[in-house]
């Protein structure tokens, strides 16, 4: 099974960030360019949440706030689960089962923001691993 480590070297270009400040709406158009579910939210370059599709339908739509107006800060989820490179896809996907969340920041030993896996990372390397034992295992019986 492959590390965390080994699902980011795979993936291409930079990590979508936002400033806590920037509007919703402006993190909702970085998330549509993107063609992502959710955005990491910077304060002064510091890691300081994340802003999903959740958060917005929760805590704006929902609670009719403007999305013009309203400050990312003011509805990110600030209280961050995240995984290690060293830690296994089995394991992250688990971490993401029992918090019930789709996206998981990756941080180094030194809580350094190094990259995001979401939960379609981790099912499309899963499918991959599977696929992989089922030829072992054909090759075996075959060979």
């Amino acid at each position: 099974m492959k590390t965390i480590a080994q699902v980011i070297e795979g993936k291409t270009g930079p990590v979508a960030t936002v400033e806590a400040d920037n509007t919703v709406v402006s993190a909702l158009r970085v998330m549509a360019n993107r063609g992502i579910g959710a955005v990491l939210v910077t304060d002064n370059g510091a890691l300081a949440g994340i802003f999903s599709e959740r958060d917005y339908a929760r805590k704006v739509v929902l609670q009719g706030k403007d999305s013009s107006s309203t400050p990312v800060r003011d509805i990110m989820t600030s209280k961050l689960i995240h995984v290690t490179p060293d830690m296994t896809v089995d394991q992250a996907m688990q971490l993401m089962s029992d918090k019930r969340i789709r996206h998981l920041p990756v941080l180094d030993g030194a809580g350094s923001l190094i990259g995001v896996v979401s939960i379609g990372d981790l099912v499309k390397e899963t499918i991959e691993y599977q696929q992989y034992l089922i030829k072992q295992l054909e090759s075996y019986i075959v060979g």
